[in-house]
């Protein structure tokens, strides 16, 4: 048994008989009153995002994850196929357990959360970045803005992202997978 001192981002908990993974969290301290802690959930099972407030002190149940790094392999509409680097065995996931399916390349590592117990896996953690060709985009003209400007752009797994006016097909960009937005052009 855990308690609110211990909620942490992405510790898988046991909460109204289902598992949900800890996206964001707050210690409060008001000046009159009891703290607490604010989080916001995702359910592993259904993808739904739940807000509640834990008070200071109180038991939660964690669940004890093992994480596996696992390589994508491809999607067939409705499942996501992993196998895991270590043992080459397969997985295949609902579009649902993944928060930005539309930023996966093929090849790509990541992280998957197995519950120990039954072996399920729970959550899909991407890495912090990837990096993506831009295959679509208007191109930009020079000198038509003094500020920071954006213009949408598609990259090659089909997902829009805005990206700055001197972008271009071909040029390769540096993605934030938590937020699914532009972060810097890649040299080569």
């Amino acid at each position: 048994m855990a308690s609110t001192s211990d909620i942490r981002n992405g510790l898988c908990i046991r909460y109204n008989n289902d598992i949900y993974k800890i996206i964001e969290f707050l210690h409060v301290k008001p000046g009159k009153g009891p703290a607490f802690v604010r989080t916001k959930m995702k359910s592993v099972t259904n993808g739904k995002v739940l807000d509640n407030t834990f008070s200071a002190g109180h038991k939660i149940e964690d669940v004890r994850v093992e994480t596996h790094k696992f390589q994508y392999l491809y999607n067939d509409g409705e499942f996501y196929h992993f196998m895991n680097t270590e043992d080459y065995t397969q997985i295949r996931l609902l579009e649902s357990a993944l928060d930005r399916p539309d930023l996966l390349k093929e090849g790509e590592v990541v992280t998957i959360q197995i519950n120990s117990e039954d072996n399920l896996p729970l959550s899909v953690d991407m890495p912090a970045t990837v990096t993506l060709e831009v295959t679509a985009t208007e191109p930009g003209v020079k000198g038509n803005t003094a500020t920071n400007a954006t213009k949408p752009a598609t990259v090659e797994t089909g997902a829009e992202v805005n990206v700055p006016l001197f972008i271009n097909e071909g040029d390769k960009i540096k993605i934030e997978t938590e937020k699914g937005t532009y972060k810097e052009r890649v040299k080569e």
